[in-house]
């Protein structure tokens, strides 16, 4: 259960959920209601499918490139500061959308990049990696997928968060995430550092 819960919100923050929605609210805002569900729908399972072939198969992309998986938590939360500072600064890439066909925009750039970025690339194959279990891993795909659901039933509910806590609240929300993953990306790098130098 601590396993579960503890890579629940990780991976929960390490998606940037509020700046997702953001992002969503600002691509969608000549939508109707029921085109935004669609889409948040679109955009769930393709992250879903995205993100556990990270986590499941990520172990043969160390493996090809000979990359160990110490030097990859540092690279990863080196990545992950960076996402953290363009939500504190609100430059991350991607804000501002203006494709009128609102279904093209599901996979690229929804789900990848903004959904599943760098960051949460480089955590997703470092996951991968750590639990080696059959039992761990299970628990971990659990926890990914309800982490992602969370994010798709937030994108499906946009209309109703953005009325409750309206685009102000979100910036501070999001502001709030960052912080969060700034201190996850530097004990990520840390962790990978003693790990390197055998401390």
């Amino acid at each position: 259960m601590e396993l579960f819960l503890s890579t629940y919100l990780k991976m929960f923050f390490i998606m940037t959920p509020f700046f997702v929605l953001s992002v969503f609210l600002t691509v969608t805002s000549d939508a109707t209601i029921e085109e935004k569900r669609k889409l948040a729908i679109k955009v769930t399972i393709s992250v879903i499918i995205m993100a556990f072939i990270l986590l499941f198969f990520g172990e043969h992309i160390f493996s090809i490139f000979g990359i160990t998986l110490d030097a990859f938590k540092i690279g990863a939360g080196a990545l992950l500061f960076v996402t953290a500072i363009g939500l504190i600064y609100g430059n991350k890439d991607g804000q501002k959308l203006n494709d009128k066909n609102l279904q093209e925009l599901a996979v690229v750039p929804l789900a990848l990049p903004i959904t599943i970025g760098p960051g949460t690339i480089g955590i997703l194959l470092v996951f991968g990696i750590e639990f080696q279990s059959f039992q761990a891993k299970l628990t971990a795909g659990f926890a990914l997928l309800f982490a992602i659901l969370t994010i798709g039933t937030m994108l499906y509910l946009s209309s109703l968060i953005e009325k409750l806590i309206r685009k102000e609240g979100l910036l501070i929300i999001s502001k709030i995430t960052g912080l969060i993953l700034s201190a996850l990306s530097a004990q990520i790098m840390f962790t990978g550092i003693k790990g390197f130098f055998n401390l």
